[in-house]
């Protein structure tokens, strides 16, 4: 039988829930996208998608999959904040 261990959330998550972003209460996510409009936000969630794609092969010994997951992040966070305007 193969069962799953469940993640302990004390493990670092460098992709949801990168240790350096969340010191405080709030995640910077959070504080981010309240601090603009929609829109703004929208654009905030593309360039990190661009920028997360254009380094991805150069910043990580791991073939850029922990900025590809990154980029994955955040293109859900993008497609959630586009069907919740709808």
């Amino acid at each position: 039988m193969n069962k799953q261990v469940p993640k302990l959330e004390c493990e670092p998550d460098p992709v949801n829930k990168p240790s350096h972003y969340t010191q405080g209460r709030f995640e910077v996510i959070d504080i981010i996208e309240d601090s603009m409009s929609q829109e703004a936000f929208l654009g905030y969630l593309l360039g990190n998608m661009i920028k997360y794609l254009l380094r991805c092969q150069y910043k990580h010994q791991d073939a850029g999959s922990e900025d590809l997951k990154k980029l994955t992040w955040y293109a859900s966070k993008y497609i959630a904040q586009q069907e919740s305007r709808d």
